[in-house]
């Protein structure tokens, strides 16, 4: 599917998400940063901090305690110390 990013956010215990998403944002050791479709390539570690998922008007929330980030031709992938879904408010 064309003009989507293939992300992945994976903890040690399950894949907590997967699928076709418009952007991500997460919380870099370095500052927040975002990724959309076709993003340069990049390796990260993450801070403690909220992962933000666009799909069209639906948005999701993860909290994540740490880990790393990979930016590549593939898509986004998130293999964090922790990481579970916050419910919607």
């Amino acid at each position: 599917m064309a003009g989507k990013l293939n992300f992945s956010l994976v903890s040690p215990e399950r894949e907590v998400f997967s699928g076709l998403v418009d952007q991500v944002d997460a919380p870099g050791v370095e500052g927040d940063f975002g990724v959309l479709p076709a993003h340069a390539p990049f390796m990260t570690a993450l801070r403690e901090g909220p992962v933000t998922v666009f799909d069209g008007s639906a948005v999701r929330r993860f909290e994540v305690k740490g880990g790393f980030a990979d930016v590549n031709a593939a898509g986004l992938t998130i293999l964090a110390e922790e990481a579970a879904e916050v419910a919607a408010v």
